[in-house]
């Protein structure tokens, strides 16, 4: 054999090595952190999150779980580094003690049973978990605590928390000095969107109120004591329809992605 051919040969050698190292190493560590949304299609306004998360970290890949069973969607999480509770119709009342008032309501019961099958799997195998608007509504019920069913009706304010187009309707919050979501954010005062006729009530005895309207409705909570426990981090208002230079949007998906990425690689 020419030393051309040896040269030659032992170049594909070490071309086929390098390429099955590099295989290798994208199956064990994987660039693409996995995100499981409870419902992330159907209208612009649910593929907002998956866009959201990918504006923030491209090598985020979002999972719709919503049109799979109870079954596919368990096995699926079970996948996933990440669980993002997104927006929608109203938590039904009887899964907080006010089952008789429907009528102000807008339901999706199996929805409901899915994302508390979600968050079930999600706390077992400490998941990382963010929730945005009925996402923190229905994580709040998930772990014992109660909603208020109409804020203009059943709470007495005069800060608007709905109005017809949501993208130009702002309200103001107090984020809580300390707080993880202080941290993040950098800032005491903020102004978020309302999108919301519902909000937080009683609030779970293992949470933390974290942010506050003017009228001292919940906007956002966390663990109180997050010790042991998965990251998991709840906001009322809408980050990912917020402005990219919004303190209260991107800093908050950062950090959840990071905290995924950081479960992944304990996986």
């Amino acid at each position: 054999m020419s030393k051309i051919n040896i040269k030659r040969n032992g170049l594909l050698l070490l071309i086929l090595i390098s390429t099955s190292l590099f295989l290798t190493s994208c199956d064990i560590f994987g660039r693409d952190v996995k995100i499981a949304l409870s419902k992330g299609s159907e209208h612009k306004g649910y593929e907002k999150y998956g866009e959201w998360l990918n504006k923030i970290d491209d090598d985020v890949d979002c999972l719709d779980l919503y049109d799979l069973n109870f079954k596919e969607a368990l096995e699926e999480l079970e996948d996933c580094d990440g669980l993002l509770l997104t927006g929608g119709p109203d938590v039904h009342p009887e899964r907080y003690g006010k089952g008789w008032d429907t009528l102000r309501c807008e339901i999706d019961s199996r929805r409901d049973t899915l994302e508390f099958m979600l968050i079930k799997k999600a706390m077992e195998k400490k998941i990382p978990i963010l929730g945005i608007c009925r996402g923190e509504q229905i994580l709040n019920v998930a772990l014992g605590g109660t909603l208020i069913v109409d804020i203009p009706k059943d709470y007495d304010t005069m800060v608007v928390h709905r109005c017809g187009n949501p993208d130009t309707c702002f309200h103001e919050i107090k984020v809580l000095d300390g707080s993880l979501l202080h941290k993040l954010t950098g800032t005491s005062i903020a102004k978020v969107n309302s999108n919301h006729h519902q909000a937080v009530d009683k609030i779970a005895e293992e949470l933390i109120v974290t942010a506050r309207s003017r009228d001292g409705l919940i906007e956002a909570y966390e663990w109180a004591k997050p010790d042991g426990k998965p990251f998991m981090m709840a906001v009322q208002w809408h980050p990912e329809r917020l402005d990219d230079n919004s303190p209260m949007s991107k800093p908050i998906g950062k950090y959840f992605i990071e905290k995924s990425k950081e479960y992944k690689k304990r996986k």
